[in-house]
């Protein structure tokens, strides 16, 4: 999703709401993890005194299996971005910190998938406080006390 933000970009004071779904094909181009709902983003590009800042809140369902039990359970997550967006960079090392707009445009889209990506926790589970499985019989320590010393 290109959107076009030169008139955010050229006059100081204007502001560009955002309020999309990211594309399903988008979504598919994404392996190793499943959506359990759409990735919904609102938020706004303003431009503050020439300083043009993309604001966004994303949030979205996945399907994930416990890392220590298995179990596999939908999960809620909202993450809060906020990205400078700068026509050019002075040098390469810069590029981290900022948004680039070619051609006066973003793609939108690609900024919340890369954004919610490096969020993703590295390790899923169903809850906090989950025992996980035994390590001598296999049993859900969520569900039965067996006995066995970790």
């Amino acid at each position: 999703m290109l959107l076009n933000i030169k008139g955010v970009l050229n006059v100081p004071g204007t502001k560009l709401d955002l309020d999309f779904e990211v594309s399903k094909e988008r979504l598919d181009e994404v392996k190793h993890v499943v959506f359990a709902s759409p990735v919904k983003v609102t938020g706004s590009i303003e431009n503050h005194a020439g300083v043009v800042i993309m604001d966004m809140q994303i949030a979205f369902s996945l399907l994930v299996t416990c890392d220590r039990c298995l179990k596999e359970t939908v999960q809620d997550f909202s993450y809060h971005e906020e990205h400078t967006v700068v026509r050019r960079l002075e040098s390469e090392d810069e590029e981290e910190n900022y948004v680039i707009a070619q051609a006066e445009g973003i793609d939108a889209e690609e900024i919340a998938l890369t954004d919610l990506l490096l969020e993703l926790p590295t390790k899923m589970l169903c809850r906090e406080d989950c025992k996980g499985l035994c390590p001598v019989c296999g049993c859900d320590r969520n569900e039965v006390d067996c006995g066995h010393e970790a």
